[in-house]
């Protein structure tokens, strides 16, 4: 039945993985500048939002820079930026992470997320987004799951994007599902331009989206656990939010 799928034999080419880079990068930026447009969002923000801000443009940048540099004859320009790029994402992890519990200390938390949700799921897919590119480091000599597995962790990158472009008070309380199954869209061309050129899929396309599908299932159980809840309370304790509840709505904003 495989066989069905199959245009032409041979791997998917470096051409494919630029167009979904250069996709996903357009994703973000739409994302994020529909919000200015519309007048959601300012620059007066805290200094770490901006580091946060130009530290993941930054990153989108160079991964779809170096995709483009992947599909060259000579490579070794891509070798070099790449262990850039390695500092680079381990930069985006611990600052992701530190501006998204600045954020929810502040009483920041989107509110069509609960506090302790949201802490979660931004903290735990942004460290699994740096776990996939330790993988696809370590991975770098076998190309086929280097650039697969590149592919699912940025497509973790694109989640507060589509999160600003969909409709997401109009899902609650699923609004982090309509998020998750937008992420899926770049692996899952991924998953279809295999089957139809080499009749299966990579496995590294099923490590990447059951690491992201694991993190989703995830986050609502540690958010709702006592060692959750008590990590929560932690990172809230002497923030303006502290008293805010861990598991209800924030207020709508006026219109």
């Amino acid at each position: 039945m495989a066989s069905v799928f199959v245009e032409r034999s041979g791997p998917v080419g470096p051409r494919f993985f630029l167009k979904l880079a250069i996709a996903m990068a357009v994703v973000i930026f739409v994302g994020f500048s529909l919000q200015w447009v519309m007048g959601r969002s300012t620059f007066a923000v805290p200094v770490a939002v901006h580091v946060h801000a130009l530290l993941f443009f930054g990153w989108t940048v160079l991964f779809v820079v170096q995709t483009a540099f992947a599909g060259r004859a000579d490579r070794k320009l891509h070798r070099r930026l790449g262990w850039i790029g390695a500092g680079w994402a381990s930069a985006v992890v611990i600052v992701g992470v530190y501006t998204t519990a600045m954020m929810v200390r502040r009483g920041g938390a989107p509110f069509f997320f609960t506090p302790a949700y949201f802490l979660f799921m931004n903290a735990l897919f942004v460290t699994g987004f740096g776990g996939l590119v330790a993988a696809a480091i370590r991975l770098r000599r076998r190309t086929e799951w280097h650039r697969r597995l590149m592919i699912c962790a940025m497509a973790i990158l694109t989640g507060p994007a589509f999160g600003r472009i969909l409709p997401l008070p109009l899902m609650i309380p699923w609004a982090a599902w309509g998020v998750f199954a937008a992420v899926l869209l770049f692996p899952a061309a991924g998953m279809l331009a295999d089957l139809r050129r080499r009749g299966r899929v990579h496995a590294a396309w099923w490590w990447g989206t059951g690491t992201i599908t694991a993190i989703q299932l995830a986050i609502g159980i540690v958010a709702a656990s006592p060692p959750g809840l008590a990590l929560y309370h932690l990172v809230m304790r002497g923030g303006g939010a502290e008293a805010v509840a861990p598991d209800a709505y924030p207020p709508f904003p006026p219109l």
